[in-house]
């Protein structure tokens, strides 16, 4: 996989800019010997912000971008004038795009829609001027308040490609020969398994001028969620899928066995997708006549929908595509975003290599006289107490 340009599954880090410190200046002139405060407020740190693609299909770009840092805010000045905002950088991301914590693995936000922007991190605010705290008890207030820190944070970005139907079956069960009958996409397809190596999605049409998206992942076997084979890694691919159409050759030694360790491979990566509509399909059924296709039936899973196709000759194509746009359109199939679990990462979910990677950071700096100032309190704003630390020195600080 290290040499595919298709990555949905990438860890960098971000930090979001400091906010600058607001100034503790006092406004001199010649003929104004007591002008009073008159520092500005410090200006706001950059945000991280993802905004979705639609024409990005692959995290390839971000293979190579690992550190993501806004710009700090500048400090202000006299004559309270703010200092300037620092600049937010926006990652682009494919449609379909989950965030989370490298560190703990919680979820922490998804991008779905084109240009839908979400504010990973916020940068910190800007300090206020000391012509904020003049009072009529304390004309020259010789204190301001120091910027919002920067937040940092590694987190993992994990795409889930949007689709509608989602192939499952063992390797050379045929999926790749279906999507390509289906659909213009062309999988690679060969007599040797695992030959899909990535995902792969295919527009499907239908009748009136209809379609939907059926995606294809590498074939699982039994033991993937202990990491035989390919794993359990692409399986992320169908966790959004309206419909998952199990595919099972013909002449498999027991149908219903394997359809049920297929089951038991994706409850095992996610409990919730037990809770999907799901098809099976018998393929290679070019082999079969009318009779044993009936006998066979009888073996097949039951309150399952089945349909005997073939993708070489075409039968029962008609009928799997009617199976499927009936699932797919079924009221009590909507996927709602908000109603989305998405299952935290762990040691069944990581990618190893991603997970390891060290990062080369330098430490963050501090802003002379920064370590001078403290607060308390949770939030940055009202009903905070400050403790400051006076100077005794009058001197401007621009």
């Amino acid at each position: 996989m290290a040499d595919s340009n298709f990555i949905d599954y990438v860890k960098i880090l971000c930090r979001s800019g400091k906010g600058g410190a607001g100034s503790r200046h006092f406004y001199r002139a010649k003929y104004v010997p007591k002008g009073g405060p008159d520092g500005g407020d410090g200006g706001r740190g950059g945000h991280i912000i993802l905004k979705g693609n639609k024409n990005m299909w692959t995290l390839l770009p971000l293979r190579y971008r690992r550190h993501i840092f806004a710009g700090n805010g500048q400090s202000g000045s006299g004559g309270r004038s703010f200092g300037k905002d620092g600049e937010d950088i926006t990652i682009e991301v494919p449609c379909g795009t989950v965030v989370f914590d490298a560190e703990t693995g919680e979820y922490l936000c998804e991008v779905t829609e084109h240009d839908e922007e979400i504010n990973l991190l916020r940068g910190g605010k800007g300090g206020l001027g000391n012509w904020h705290f003049k009072s009529a008890t304390n004309r020259t207030p010789r204190y301001a308040q120091p910027g919002e820190p920067a937040i940092e944070k590694s987190v993992i970005l994990e795409l889930k490609l949007l689709g509608d139907v989602g192939l499952v079956g063992f390797p050379n069960a045929g999926k790749s020969t279906l999507l390509s009958s289906l659909s213009a996409a062309r999988p690679k397809i060969a007599d040797y398994p695992f030959t899909t190596m990535e995902p792969q999605l295919g527009i499907v049409s239908y009748r009136d001028n209809r379609s939907f998206v059926m995606a294809d992942i590498p074939g699982i076997i039994e033991g993937a969620s202990e990491g035989k084979g390919l794993g359990l890694r692409f399986l992320r691919h169908i966790e959004r899928n309206a419909v998952l159409l199990f595919m099972v050759p013909a002449d498999a030694d027991d149908i219903k066995r394997e359809y049920e360790i297929l089951l038991d491979e994706l409850i095992k990566f996610n409990p919730e997708l037990e809770d999907k509509h799901r098809v099976l399909a018998i393929s290679k059924s070019d082999m079969l006549d009318e009779e044993l296709m009936a006998e066979m039936a009888k073996d097949l899973p039951e309150g399952i929908p089945h349909v005997f196709i073939s993708s070489v000759t075409g039968q029962g194509v008609t009928e799997l595509k009617d199976l499927l746009w009936e699932a797919i359109t079924d009221e009590s199939n909507r996927i709602e975003p908000t109603t989305i679990t998405h299952r935290p990462l762990d040691g069944h979910h990581r990618v190893r290599e991603e997970d390891e990677f060290i990062f080369e950071n330098e430490p963050m700096e501090m802003e002379e006289d920064e370590e001078e100032f403290f607060y308390e309190g949770d939030d940055w704003g009202e009903d905070i107490e400050y403790d400051w630390v006076e100077y005794e020195e009058d001197e401007p600080n621009q």
